[in-house]
């Protein structure tokens, strides 16, 4: 058996294609691939593969990770290939390699969005105000029902800054088995916590990352 992990992009009309649907969609292009994919024993015999992390429905990103296995030694570049010929509009096959980290390292999540508004200069001051606060306190649902949780301790800006109409930021929040945050919660703070409208725009996954801000592969 060998094990692969492949890295892809999501973008465009893909972003509206959720979770679940994800999972139907790789089924039938593994199918269609024609690659030696390895199937799960069993009575309900199915080819395995996973996801690392749960992209939000309509965010894009550039680093999803995919998971699986074959039963024979293909080469990689004509894996991604096969692949790519019968992925759906607006999913690209990047990159694959043999698996070697186990998804249990990834610690956070780069994301790059756009928050539009009428009056770009005073909404920069509200976040500004928002992310000077000593926490930031926020209601997240969890399995076990409703959680307060303080974003601001791990929550890491990169960039903001104004461009246009535009508050453009990037952003590092928790991600993986323990703690996954995504900028719906800052988005939701910062409503709560500001006058100036703004809508969001642009919400993309940029980066996966280990400890030490090691690029998860």
């Amino acid at each position: 058996m060998i094990r692969l992990r492949a890295v892809f992009s999501k973008k465009d009309r893909a972003k509206y294609i959720s979770h679940l649907d994800l999972n139907r969609c790789m089924l039938r292009t593994f199918r269609r691939s024609g690659l030696p994919i390895w199937y799960t024993e069993g009575f309900h015999s199915h080819p395995y593969f996973s996801f690392a992390l749960a992209l939000s429905l309509g965010y894009e990103s550039d680093c999803e990770i995919l998971d699986f296995n074959l039963n024979e030694d293909v080469p990689l570049n004509e894996v991604r290939d096969r692949l790519n010929a019968v992925m759906p509009e607006g999913m690209k096959i990047i990159s694959v390699a043999e698996r070697k980290l186990k998804v249990t390292a990834i610690t956070n999540a780069e994301y790059s969005f756009s928050l539009i508004s009428d009056n770009p200069e005073s909404l920069m001051n509200d976040i500004k105000s928002l992310i000077n606060r000593e926490k930031i306190l926020i209601e997240k649902k969890t399995k076990k029902g409703i959680k307060t949780v303080d974003i601001k301790s791990d929550m890491e800006i990169i960039s903001c800054e104004i461009n246009g109409k535009s508050v453009d930021m990037v952003m590092r929040l928790p991600a993986g088995t323990q703690t996954n945050y995504n900028p719906s919660l800052f988005f939701e703070a910062l409503k709560k916590s500001c006058d100036m409208p703004f809508e969001t725009a642009k919400i993309r996954r940029t980066g996966i990352f280990c400890e030490n801000n090691e690029i998860f592969s």
